[in-house]
């Protein structure tokens, strides 16, 4: 399986807890990254349709809020599948770069500017 990219990552990790909206789920990426990713909704809403495409995410409910429609997804038991499984690839690959920094030694830590 090809690494996940990061904003589909995040939009995945949103939904792990409970179904969200459009803009709760761009509120929520932006919170789970630190605010290093901050989605457009143009850019949300394409991911969220090619996730629901590859049946990583599908509409919960729909609700009329202010005269406008509010779509709600949420993750399907193959999107927790593939979000915990990227997961662990990420941990793995994290241990295994903590593992050669630590054989490298202080030679490889970056010099002071």
């Amino acid at each position: 399986m090809a690494s996940m990219r990061r904003p589909s990552f995040l939009i995945l990790s949103a939904l792990a807890v409970v179904p969200l909206h459009g803009y709760a789920v761009i509120k929520e990426v932006s919170r789970l990254s630190d605010d290093t990713v901050r989605l457009a909704a143009g850019t949300l809403y394409a991911a969220l349709d090619r996730l629901s495409d590859e049946g990583l995410v599908e509409v919960d409910r729909e609700e009329t809020v202010d005269g406008r429609l509010r779509r709600y997804y949420r993750l399907t038991e193959p999107g927790a599948s593939a979000l915990a499984a990227e997961a662990e690839q990420m941990r793995r690959d994290a241990q295994m770069v903590a593992q050669r920094l630590r054989r490298a030694g202080p030679a490889s830590a970056p010099s002071p500017a």
